[in-house]
């Protein structure tokens, strides 16, 4: 095992950390939900917001695991804020000779793959990372990188909004200036909250609503505002042989794929009803007062566009279409439709099938 060593500014750095008053603190909503947000745009089990001091890291946020704090020799992330402008990757940690023997790595919670995104203060000291990690080897696609500094970037706001309302109450201004100060304070905590609400509920490749926000979708549309029942119809979709894709043009290609047809369902679905990235190549549209004989002739105009996209080589989809019937589950509308779409790529693919009633 290789311990970290110090950044060549430690000192300033530490000045740095301390500004915040933020260690041994208790723990906070907000960290939390970015911890949630980069586990799952990431795809691994565990994810943190880890704080480096002279000789521990403490984690401010942890999913996935039991921990207050390690020794920084032990630190992936003391390695991570010695390149701050880079997000650090490990793949398979049993191969990087700097962590093949570290305790976390031989021993629980037997990390394999990590990346950690650096929290740069206000003046570029590095004081943590947003980091995420797995008992398995993984690779992190482009675009789950940049979601990861993206999150990196909120944490440090999260830090900012925190010291600026621990300074309100230290220095306890005059009645005006308290009252616009708190004004503001709640204005931005406000914008800040928003913008954790669309991150959680958009899938950062597509664009797209992702699953959770589908999941709220599906319930306001089987229903009125009376409870009763409306005609409703869904429709899930998978990109046709998407694992040759990734496999001979590889997963920047594959990204681009699932980028394209995200694009061509919005287009689709505008004004129409919602379509979302259900999981990995897999996609659910939502349509809304419409019965399953209209909802198949959207699924087919739907696949011919995919068909005719210019991308080089050929792309398809095959579909499952159901409509949802009073006195059932929504769960078992998607079932119905399931089972439709595994018939369409039994029956050869690019194809849209409807579900048997």
């Amino acid at each position: 095992m290789i311990r970290p060593e110090n950044p060549a500014n430690e000192a300033q750095r530490l000045q740095a950390l301390y500004r915040y008053r933020i260690l041994d603190s208790q723990k906070e909503r907000s960290f939390d939900d970015l911890v949630t947000i980069a586990k799952a745009v990431c795809g691994t089990s565990m994810a943190a917001v880890t704080l480096v001091d002279v000789e521990r890291q403490w984690f401010k946020a942890m999913h996935g695991v039991e921990a207050a704090e390690l020794p920084r020799s032990e630190s992936m992330c003391g390695h991570a804020i010695l390149q701050p402008q880079e997000v650090m990757v490990v793949e398979d940690a049993r191969q990087d000779q700097r962590f093949h023997d570290n305790p976390v790595v031989v021993g629980e919670p037997h990390i394999r793959f990590y990346a950690g995104a650096p929290l740069l203060s206000s003046d570029g000291m590095a004081l943590g990372t947003l980091c995420v990690f797995d008992p398995r080897p993984q690779h992190l696609q482009p675009a789950q990188t940049e979601a990861l500094v993206a999150l990196s970037r909120q944490v440090m706001v999260v830090m900012e909004l925190r010291r600026f309302a621990l300074d309100i109450q230290q220095h306890m201004l005059e009645r005006d200036d308290y009252q616009r100060l708190l004004t503001e304070y709640h204005e931005v905590l406000l914008a800040q909250n928003a913008d954790l609400t669309e991150q959680s509920r958009t899938d950062a490749l597509t664009g797209l609503p992702n699953r959770r926000a589908m999941a709220a979708a599906l319930e306001a549309a089987v229903g009125d505002a009376e409870g009763q029942s409306r005609p409703t119809s869904v429709a899930l979709l998978d990109i046709d042989h998407f694992k040759r894709i990734n496999d001979v043009h590889g997963h920047a290609t594959g990204d681009r794929v699932l980028a394209e047809l995200g694009a061509v369902l919005r287009t689709h679905s505008a004004g129409r009803g919602l379509a979302a990235r259900y999981g990995g190549e897999e996609f659910l549209v939502l349509m809304p007062d419409t019965d399953v004989r209209a909802a198949e002739l959207q699924c087919e105009l739907l696949r011919r566009a995919v068909e005719s996209l210019a991308l080089g080589f050929p792309v398809t989809v095959s579909a499952g279409v159901a409509m949802h019937h009073a006195g059932h589950s929504i769960d078992q509308t998607l079932q119905r439709a399931d089972a439709a779409l595994y018939r369409a790529k039994a029956s050869g693919r690019n194809r849209v099938e409807r579900a048997v009633d």
